[in-house]
């Protein structure tokens, strides 16, 4: 169109290029520019070739792939060569256990049946955080362990039920959200050795887990925020004497103000046989 208004006004008022182009607001080198093909070919297997060598490389870093072999050629070309030739990256998605046994869980009838497994956070007084992995008994609502330190992956939870299976014997089942340490390989495959079903509450759905919700809500108010931790050892001495004294002396609401072991006695009272003792008494 342009191009068009040019000509028209050369003819028109017999004037030169230069002052047709003036007056139309047109560049010179714009009116006498003239399209050619380009022969992409080279490029197109150089570039399929170099994402089948780098294959988690995206077209900006090709691009300077090429630029080094010798290529001048523009980013904004090899990015509509590489769209065209489908090139672009898959992005590797994480990958989640199947949805199979979430949901509300239905109450435990007895000892041993369901325990909860979550993670609370803090920080020592110079500002370095820890994580503290509380485990409860569902039905006793006793607290097997507390562990704490700097990291706890999935390897060093399986340690902990290790550690707890010798001293009360393996649950049923194991309640627990969505966090990467409970859902990785490590305790799948020890869940799958020792025939523990591993039930995972729907994302975003606490209330889920609300036993061990309650127990953390505790933790936090009568011993974290109680305490100023200046260590690791001191932390785990402190959290341990708290973990103690809840078992042992704190009496429970839900329980008829009894104490977890209490009312972990007299359930195992009326069992046949009672396999392990109550979790406040070992020291």
């Amino acid at each position: 169109m342009c191009r068009a208004a040019v000509r028209f006004v050369q003819e028109r008022f017999g004037v030169s290029e230069r002052r047709a182009c003036g007056l139309v607001g047109l560049r010179r080198s714009t009116l006498r520019y003239r399209s050619h093909d380009r022969d992409d070919a080279a490029v197109r297997q150089r570039l399929a070739e170099l994402a089948r060598e780098r294959s988690r490389f995206g077209y900006r870093r090709l691009h300077a792939l090429l630029r080094r072999e010798g290529m001048v050629i523009n980013h904004k070309r090899v990015l509509r060569l590489y769209q065209l030739a489908q090139l672009g990256l898959r992005r590797q998605k994480r990958k989640r256990r199947p949805s199979v046994a979430r949901g509300r869980p239905g109450l435990p009838t007895r000892p041993n049946q369901c325990w909860a497994l979550d993670f609370v956070s803090d920080t020592l007084a110079w500002g370095r955080r820890i994580r503290c992995l509380t485990v409860l008994d569902c039905f006793t609502r006793e607290a097997p362990a507390i562990e704490v330190d700097t990291s706890l992956p999935g390897a060093r939870v399986v340690r902990v039920l290790d550690e707890l299976a010798e001293q009360r014997g393996l649950p049923t089942a194991i309640l627990m959200d969505n966090g990467p340490e409970l859902t990785g390989q490590a305790l799948d495959q020890w869940a799958y050795e020792h025939g523990v079903e591993l039930r995972f509450i729907d994302p975003g759905k606490p209330v889920q887990n609300a036993f061990i919700e309650s127990f953390n809500g505790r933790f936090r108010d009568e011993c974290l925020n109680q305490h100023w931790f200046v260590s690791l050892p001191h932390a785990r001495r402190i959290v341990e004497a708290w973990r103690l004294d809840y078992n042992r002396d704190r009496p429970h609401s839900s329980l008829g103000y009894l104490t977890p072991d209490e009312f972990a006695q007299q359930v195992w009272a009326t069992m046949p046989e009672a396999p392990f003792e109550p979790a406040g008494l070992k020291l």
